[in-house]
Protein backbone atom coordinates (compact mmCIF):
# COMPACT_ATOMS: atom_id res chain seq x y z
CA UNK A 1 0.00 0.00 0.00
CA UNK A 2 2.67 2.07 0.32
CA UNK A 3 4.41 2.01 -2.90
CA UNK A 4 0.47 3.52 -4.10
CA UNK A 5 0.60 5.92 -1.88
CA UNK A 6 3.46 7.34 -3.62
CA UNK A 7 1.87 7.22 -7.41
CA UNK A 8 -1.62 8.21 -6.07
CA UNK A 9 0.00 11.38 -3.90
CA UNK A 10 1.75 12.04 -7.20
CA UNK A 11 -1.61 11.70 -9.48
CA UNK A 12 -3.44 13.86 -6.83
CA UNK A 13 -0.74 16.18 -7.18
CA UNK A 14 -2.03 16.55 -10.88
CA UNK A 15 -5.21 17.84 -10.12
CA UNK A 16 -7.35 14.32 -9.77
CA UNK A 17 -8.70 14.63 -6.58
CA UNK A 18 -12.58 13.81 -8.36
CA UNK A 19 -11.07 10.37 -9.76
CA UNK A 20 -11.96 7.28 -8.22
CA UNK A 21 -8.58 5.15 -7.33
CA UNK A 22 -10.05 1.84 -8.80
CA UNK A 23 -10.23 3.27 -12.50
CA UNK A 24 -6.40 4.35 -12.09
CA UNK A 25 -4.23 2.29 -14.26
CA UNK A 26 -1.61 1.72 -11.70
CA UNK A 27 2.00 -0.49 -12.26
CA UNK A 28 4.67 -1.96 -9.60
CA UNK A 29 6.78 -3.83 -11.88
CA UNK A 30 8.03 -1.68 -14.82
CA UNK A 31 11.14 -1.60 -16.40
CA UNK A 32 13.63 0.76 -17.39
CA UNK A 33 16.91 0.47 -19.45
CA UNK A 34 19.57 3.08 -19.48
CA UNK A 35 22.57 2.50 -22.74
CA UNK A 36 25.99 4.94 -22.66
CA UNK A 37 27.76 3.83 -25.81
CA UNK A 38 30.78 5.76 -26.01
CA UNK A 39 33.71 4.94 -28.50
CA UNK A 40 35.60 3.10 -26.05
CA UNK A 41 32.75 1.29 -23.81
CA UNK A 42 29.14 0.04 -23.54
CA UNK A 43 27.39 0.79 -20.23
CA UNK A 44 24.19 -1.05 -19.68
CA UNK A 45 22.05 -1.23 -16.70
CA UNK A 46 18.33 -2.40 -16.13
CA UNK A 47 15.96 -1.71 -12.76
CA UNK A 48 12.74 -3.58 -12.38
CA UNK A 49 11.44 -1.33 -9.39
CA UNK A 50 9.74 1.15 -11.74
CA UNK A 51 6.43 2.18 -10.80
CA UNK A 52 3.36 3.68 -12.40
CA UNK A 53 0.00 4.97 -12.92
CA UNK A 54 -2.30 6.39 -15.52
CA UNK A 55 -5.27 8.49 -14.73
CA UNK A 56 -7.78 7.92 -17.53
CA UNK A 57 -10.03 10.88 -16.66
CA UNK A 58 -7.41 13.62 -16.42
CA UNK A 59 -5.29 11.93 -19.11
CA UNK A 60 -2.39 12.27 -16.25
CA UNK A 61 0.63 9.73 -16.71
CA UNK A 62 3.32 9.61 -13.74
CA UNK A 63 6.17 7.23 -13.43
CA UNK A 64 8.97 7.18 -10.43
CA UNK A 65 12.03 4.76 -10.21
CA UNK A 66 14.90 4.49 -6.76
CA UNK A 67 18.13 5.22 -8.76
CA UNK A 68 19.70 3.00 -6.38
CA UNK A 69 17.38 -0.09 -8.04
CA UNK A 70 20.13 -0.11 -11.37
CA UNK A 71 21.88 -3.70 -11.79
CA UNK A 72 24.11 -5.27 -14.62
CA UNK A 73 26.73 -3.49 -14.74
CA UNK A 74 30.04 -4.44 -16.09
CA UNK A 75 31.46 -4.19 -12.70
CA UNK A 76 31.08 -2.93 -9.13
CA UNK A 77 33.04 -0.51 -9.82
CA UNK A 78 31.40 1.02 -12.65
CA UNK A 79 27.86 0.74 -10.54
CA UNK A 80 29.52 3.02 -7.58
CA UNK A 81 30.85 5.42 -10.05
CA UNK A 82 27.59 5.76 -11.67
CA UNK A 83 25.92 5.84 -7.82
CA UNK A 84 27.91 8.38 -6.34
CA UNK A 85 29.98 10.04 -8.79
CA UNK A 86 27.27 10.91 -11.64
CA UNK A 87 24.24 10.16 -10.24
CA UNK A 88 24.69 11.51 -6.66
CA UNK A 89 21.89 9.19 -5.57
CA UNK A 90 22.18 10.03 -1.54
CA UNK A 91 21.60 13.79 -2.99
CA UNK A 92 18.99 12.70 -5.53
CA UNK A 93 17.67 9.09 -4.97
CA UNK A 94 14.85 9.19 -7.25
CA UNK A 95 14.24 9.96 -10.74
CA UNK A 96 10.68 11.05 -11.47
CA UNK A 97 8.25 12.02 -14.79
CA UNK A 98 5.03 13.64 -14.01
CA UNK A 99 2.78 14.73 -16.92
CA UNK A 100 -0.44 14.37 -19.25
CA UNK A 101 -1.07 12.41 -22.75
CA UNK A 102 -1.64 14.37 -25.08
CA UNK A 103 -4.10 12.42 -27.48
CA UNK A 104 -6.88 11.40 -26.43
CA UNK A 105 -7.31 7.74 -25.85
CA UNK A 106 -10.77 5.65 -25.13
CA UNK A 107 -9.44 3.10 -22.20
CA UNK A 108 -12.22 1.22 -22.62
CA UNK A 109 -11.58 0.34 -26.27
CA UNK A 110 -8.68 -1.98 -26.49
CA UNK A 111 -6.22 -1.56 -29.07
CA UNK A 112 -2.53 -0.11 -29.73
CA UNK A 113 -2.00 3.72 -29.47
CA UNK A 114 0.81 5.79 -30.84
CA UNK A 115 0.70 8.09 -27.79
CA UNK A 116 2.81 10.99 -26.49
CA UNK A 117 3.01 12.18 -22.76
CA UNK A 118 3.74 15.86 -22.08
CA UNK A 119 5.70 16.44 -18.66
CA UNK A 120 8.76 16.99 -16.56
CA UNK A 121 11.23 14.81 -16.16
CA UNK A 122 13.12 15.19 -13.09
CA UNK A 123 16.57 13.49 -13.27
CA UNK A 124 19.42 14.77 -11.36
CA UNK A 125 17.27 16.96 -9.15
CA UNK A 126 16.63 19.19 -12.53
CA UNK A 127 13.36 19.23 -14.12
CA UNK A 128 13.37 19.38 -17.52
CA UNK A 129 10.02 19.61 -19.83
CA UNK A 130 9.80 16.62 -22.24
CA UNK A 131 7.22 15.06 -24.73
CA UNK A 132 8.25 11.66 -24.68
CA UNK A 133 6.37 8.95 -27.67
CA UNK A 134 5.18 6.05 -27.05
CA UNK A 135 3.03 2.81 -27.42
CA UNK A 136 -0.06 2.08 -25.42
CA UNK A 137 -1.72 -1.51 -25.91
CA UNK A 138 -5.27 -1.25 -23.91
CA UNK A 139 -6.74 -4.39 -22.72
CA UNK A 140 -9.61 -5.51 -20.82
CA UNK A 141 -8.59 -4.40 -17.37
CA UNK A 142 -5.17 -3.56 -17.83
CA UNK A 143 -2.82 -1.50 -20.35
CA UNK A 144 1.35 -0.88 -21.57
CA UNK A 145 3.24 1.28 -22.56
CA UNK A 146 6.49 0.94 -24.20
CA UNK A 147 8.94 4.12 -24.92
CA UNK A 148 12.30 4.97 -26.01
CA UNK A 149 13.76 8.11 -25.73
CA UNK A 150 17.05 9.77 -25.48
CA UNK A 151 18.54 11.82 -22.20
CA UNK A 152 21.47 14.35 -22.86
CA UNK A 153 23.22 14.16 -19.42
CA UNK A 154 23.99 17.82 -19.27
CA UNK A 155 20.12 18.92 -19.69
CA UNK A 156 20.39 16.92 -16.36
CA UNK A 157 23.33 18.47 -14.53
CA UNK A 158 25.40 15.51 -14.86
CA UNK A 159 29.42 16.44 -16.09
CA UNK A 160 32.18 13.64 -17.43
CA UNK A 161 35.47 14.18 -16.60
CA UNK A 162 37.45 14.71 -19.33
CA UNK A 163 39.59 11.93 -18.45
CA UNK A 164 36.37 9.34 -19.28
CA UNK A 165 35.15 11.05 -22.16
CA UNK A 166 35.38 8.25 -24.28
CA UNK A 167 33.86 6.19 -22.12
CA UNK A 168 30.39 7.84 -21.31
CA UNK A 169 27.99 8.83 -24.03
CA UNK A 170 26.93 12.49 -23.50
CA UNK A 171 23.71 11.44 -24.51
CA UNK A 172 22.20 8.35 -22.66
CA UNK A 173 19.51 5.90 -24.51
CA UNK A 174 16.51 4.88 -22.17
CA UNK A 175 13.37 2.01 -22.73
CA UNK A 176 10.33 2.19 -20.65
CA UNK A 177 8.14 -0.89 -20.27
CA UNK A 178 5.02 -0.74 -18.23
CA UNK A 179 2.70 -3.10 -17.25
CA UNK A 180 -0.85 -1.29 -15.30
CA UNK A 181 -3.24 -3.06 -13.68
CA UNK A 182 -6.36 -1.45 -13.70
CA UNK A 183 -8.09 -0.64 -9.96
CA UNK A 184 -6.81 -0.11 -6.67
CA UNK A 185 -4.81 -3.07 -4.68
CA UNK A 186 -5.67 -3.39 -1.15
Amino acid sequence: MKKHALLITIILFLGTLSYAQDDLYVTEVGSIEFKSEAPLELIQAKSKTLRGVINPATKAFAFTLNINSFQGFNSDIQRIHFLENYMEQKKFPTATFTGKLIEDIQFNTPGTYVVRAKGELDIHGVKKERIIKGTLVIREGSASIQTNFTVPLSDHGIAIPKIVQQKIAEQIAITVDLDFAQGSKS
